[in-house]
């Protein structure tokens, strides 16, 4: 099977100051450019550049006066939003970016300009509720990218893989009643935001399409594996998803500050391979995979190349040239 990779990025998301210090740094978009290009992979991928959300785009997650509200907050910036996330004057282009980076993404899977399309973005999106910015994020990028396909571009069933060792409250509360979509997270537990229990499992006619499967502090690749194939694979092969959607938090990794899981690129690279079959299996390889978190640069750049390393492997990529503004011209 041929298969075109797509990789979007975009010079607004080195943009967004989340504050002196802060592990939400540009420099993470530089360690996942090194890394891919030290392993070659750089080349290979089909290099997009997104455009700002539209406004209506946005609010088929977020209030109206709730985006109102954090471009206030940015043109006013630096403005606290809570004790970890920041607004600031470079985050409202990054901002609607980054969810426009999904949207773009589910255009070329749905068009069939790519098969998969990975998204280094910032900021991350999974906390983000309707009407709160919370933990890093200030609107929900995956949530905005599945809305989009399903109320602009015909898709159905989405399959959401949350992988991020926080779990994505967010994304669980808005589709909590959801039957067309299946949220399926694995995360370290108890720990932030304090969600994420096996008993939360939707509401009303969703209930059963919301999966959270706990992990200890300390479980690795082997407890994430088997949850993947013996608890997501049968339920996802039962839901028969359209498009497949990935929060891709690599802050579980063993080397990673902010979190207490012990997975590794290999385990990274695994989970994707599980993934990758269920979409070829059901929705003709369409994935859209988001950056969430990850704050050990060496560790969130070997994982990001294992990550894109399994999507590339399994088909042919489009060589094509691209804006060279991003990274590198940040210096980080």
């Amino acid at each position: 099977m041929t298969r075109s990779v797509g990789f979007v990025s975009h010079s607004s998301f080195l943009e967004h100051d989340a504050g002196p210090g802060h592990p939400e740094r540009p420099e993470r978009l530089q360690a996942i450019e090194d890394a891919l290009r030290q392993s070659g992979a750089w080349a290979r991928l089909r290099h997009l550049g997104p455009e700002p959300v539209p406004r209506d785009v946005l609010e088929l997650v977020h209030t109206a006066s709730f985006v109102s509200s954090i471009e206030r907050a940015c043109r006013e910036g630096p403005t606290p939003l809570d004790p970890d996330t920041l607004a600031s004057p470079g985050s409202w282009d990054a901002a609607l970016r980054a969810a426009g980076a999904a949207a773009l993404a589910v255009d070329q899977v749905v068009d069939g300009g790519c098969s998969a399309v990975f998204c280094a973005v910032r900021p991350p999106g999974h906390h983000a509720y309707p009407e709160t910015a919370m933990g890093f994020c200030l609107f929900n990028n995956v949530a905005v990218g599945v809305r989009y396909a399903q109320r602009r571009r015909g898709v159905g069933r989405v399959l959401i893989v949350d992988w991020d060792v926080h779990h994505g409250n967010g994304t669980q509360t808005i589709f909590y009643d959801d039957p067309s979509v299946l949220y399926f997270s694995v995360h370290q537990h108890p720990f932030y935001p304090g969600t994420g229990f096996p008993q939360e499992r939707g509401h009303g006619p969703g209930t059963s399409a919301t999966i959270n499967v706990p992990l200890a502090a300390g479980s690795g690749d082997g407890e994430a594996e088997e949850a993947f194939r013996n608890i997501l694979c049968p339920a996802a092969d039962a839901f028969r998803p359209e498009l497949v959607m990935i929060s891709a938090g690599f802050d579980g990794h063993r080397d990673d500050p902010l979190g207490g899981l012990d997975l590794t690129e290999a385990g990274y690279a695994s989970m994707t391979r599980i993934v990758r079959d269920l979409a070829d299996r059901h929705c003709r390889g369409r994935i859209v995979s988001m950056l969430e978190g990850g704050y050990a640069l060496p560790a969130l750049g070997r994982s990001v190349e294992a990550h894109i390393g399994e999507l590339i492997d399994h088909g042919v990529v489009s060589r094509v040239t691209w804006d060279t503004r991003f990274p590198s011209e940040a210096g980080g």
